[in-house]
């Protein structure tokens, strides 16, 4: 089947299977790797994206869901050189270790700090519920989501 989808703000057409999932549509078509496949079962948040600028985990979307809708991958954050303030908050607050959650997390941190600006320690940690990191203990990343909305981020 036909899709067209715009992807950090570029159109795209292609013939997909019906039963592709954006993950792989993004890293394979697209060759937008940042987003990870980490479980294949929607229980790590590494493939997370902005569909319709809503969070979701994009190994549980088909890419035909995605026909006529607008896709954010972490790869659409940053202003040319200018990193976003959640890219720059894991840079400045060591919110990263090996890396490979970053952009699941940075994904979910610019949806929830779209919907609540100055969220509290305990909201950030409700966010990022569904987002799992095996290397850090989260602290930095809390502090790095905490540096992007003093920073007054809107995703």
């Amino acid at each position: 089947m036909k899709v067209s989808i715009t992807v950090n703000g570029k159109s795209f057409n292609h013939d997909v299977e019906a039963r592709d999932l954006l993950v792989f549509y993004l890293r394979d078509t697209l060759r937008l790797t940042g987003t990870h496949v980490g479980c294949d079962t929607s229980s790590c948040g590494a493939c997370t994206v902005h569909l319709d600028g809503h969070a979701v985990k994009s190994c549980t979307v088909l890419t035909a869901q995605a026909d006529g809708r607008s896709i954010t991958t972490i790869e659409g954050m940053a202003d040319g050189d200018n990193l976003h303030p959640l890219q720059e908050g894991f840079r400045e607050e060591h919110g990263l270790q090996c890396g490979f959650c970053t952009p699941g997390m940075i994904m979910v941190a610019a949806d929830l700090l779209e919907r609540n600006p100055n969220p509290s320690e305990h909201e950030i940690r409700e966010a990022l519920e569904g987002n799992y990191c095996r290397c850090t203990g989260y602290h930095n990343i809390i502090r790095a989501i905490q540096y992007a909305a003093s920073h007054a981020v809107a995703a």
